[in-house]
């Protein structure tokens, strides 16, 4: 992470808080859509997410039915088994993983079931699409974690 912007990104991301609320309350979104793939690339070409994996150890996707299905086929377990042994049904009523780190991040930050994570690991950190303008409880949220939702959220402003 060689660049000025991510230094002490994360003290500097919970003092914006506040002003990352605000511009999510009035940003055009129109106009953010068409330059969130760029921001989006360039934030990748700065950071190393393996260097990171913040979302892996701190956080759980939600596991749906499609990435139950096809992740316990991966592993070869019964769907119950792999819910019984990895997940649980959160407050939202979303299976979530048991424990953090989450149980498939390997020593080395990758992934152990990379090609058939759950699809919200592989649309993270969303910093590509709609979801970062219209859901601002999570963009903030994962701006406090997330140096690449950090970046663009700085960029954008």
């Amino acid at each position: 992470m060689k660049d000025d912007l991510l230094h002490n990104w994360e003290k500097k991301s919970a003092q914006n808080q506040k002003k990352y609320k605000d511009f999510l309350k009035r940003v055009d979104k129109n106009k953010a859509l068409k330059v969130l793939p760029a921001l989006h690339d360039e934030a990748f070409e700065k950071i190393d997410c393996l260097q990171c994996a913040n979302c892996c150890r701190n956080y759980s996707p939600r596991f749906k039915t499609p990435d139950i299905k096809r992740i316990a086929k991966h592993l070869k377990m019964k769907e119950g088994d792999f819910i019984e042994t990895y997940l649980y049904l959160d407050q939202d009523g979303d299976y979530v993983t048991k424990k953090s780190p989450c149980p498939f991040l390997g020593q080395d930050n990758y992934c152990t079931i990379y090609e058939n994570r759950p699809s919200d690991c592989h649309r993270f950190p969303y910093t590509d699409e709609d979801v970062l303008l219209k859901r601002p409880a999570i963009t903030l949220k994962n701006s406090t974690f997330c140096p690449i939702v950090y970046y663009v959220l700085e960029k954008l402003i």
